[in-house]
């Protein structure tokens, strides 16, 4: 591609489910600093009830305050010693678990649109058939398109911040950064699915001798960690949206936590999940937007254009990085 780029050859082309990870049921309880309320229990007693709650909600990592609900539930005529000792003991147990429980990140209140990225080996096609799919599904045209070609799951960064391709000046070279080429984009929240489902449709299936039949890029002669096949969303494989993409995914890949700089993924039926909080997205420069794969035909010049008229009306900037635009 590289070699492509130096001989000016690449604009010629070439060869509603439900989205909610599984959530234990939390306990609906107030929490405060005097738990006895309407109580008849004499000081000794009451003492006695919390120490035993205060141990168990220490363990819980919940030490400084103890729920009001620990013995609501008390006769008119009060509790006897024994009564409030356990019924402290099994609000302190029950703190225990409720420490162990940790609900997954969720995404801000009415929020209906989510920014995610999908990445699997050159991102000129994989943004192609994303941009369809936004016009297919959404109903979005030209500026409407959100679509775009970037890095993303590299540890680092370059001075100010810049992440770009690889440049003869050596500036911030994504590959180098630890960063692989995705296509990022803002969906509706109940369409995650349906992107996902396009995602892993791409992967052809491969027969290799002495292999069990493997799904991965279509570009396999592109190789290195800056192919690999990642993904990211909001908290990524804690994201409640990670079911619709372990319903997309099916059995074709095995789903990995990614923690930044993974290697390359070829024939190795993975794929990573970023957090896209940890591992942002970075947008790539002007002229990788919308850009002719070699994997295929010429996309056609309307296809093309749309990266001069976004340039044109601003909504596509240059980044800083050399660009050719």
């Amino acid at each position: 591609r590289v070699w492509g780029e130096a001989q000016g050859l690449t604009s010629q082309g070439g060869a509603s489910a439900d989205h909610g990870a599984p959530r234990a049921v939390e306990a609906d309880l107030e929490f405060g600093l005097c738990p006895g309320v309407g109580l008849a229990l004499n000081e000794r007693t009451r003492m006695r009830g919390l120490l035993l709650l205060t141990l168990g909600v220490g363990a819980a990592g919940l030490a400084r305050r103890a729920p009001t609900a620990v013995l609501r539930a008390a006769p008119a005529g009060g509790l006897s010693r024994k009564d409030a000792l356990l019924r402290g003991a099994a609000m302190g147990f029950g703190a225990v678990l409720a420490g162990a429980y940790r609900p997954a990140p969720a995404l801000a209140a009415g929020e209906d649109t989510v920014e995610v990225y999908f990445g699997g080996g050159c991102f000129w096609h994989v943004q192609h058939e994303f941009v369809e799919l936004e016009k297919k599904l959404l109903g979005r045209q030209g500026k409407q398109l959100t679509s775009r070609t970037g890095y993303a799951g590299g540890t680092s960064l370059g001075k100010e911040g810049r992440v770009c391709y690889h440049n003869m000046q050596g500036i911030a070279d994504y590959g180098r950064l630890g960063h692989a080429e995705v296509v990022g984009m803002k969906i509706p929240v109940d369409k995650v699915e349906d992107f996902a489902n396009l995602y892993f449709g791409l992967f052809t299936k491969y027969n290799i001798p002495g292999m069990d039949a493997v799904y991965d890029r279509v570009d396999p002669m592109d190789k290195g960690p800056e192919y690999r096949s990642l993904l990211g969303l909001p908290g990524g494989k804690e994201s409640p949206l990670y079911a619709a993409i372990e319903r997309a995914c099916g059995d074709k890949f095995k789903l990995v936590a990614g923690k930044g700089n993974e290697p390359d993924t070829l024939l190795k039926k993975t794929v990573y999940v970023m957090d896209t909080k940890a591992f942002p997205f970075h947008v790539a420069e002007v002229y990788h937007q919308f850009h002719d794969d070699f994997q295929s035909a010429s996309y056609g010049k309307a296809y093309n254009n749309l990266r001069t008229d976004l340039y044109d009306d601003n909504i596509l900037q240059v980044t800083g990085c050399p660009d050719r635009y």
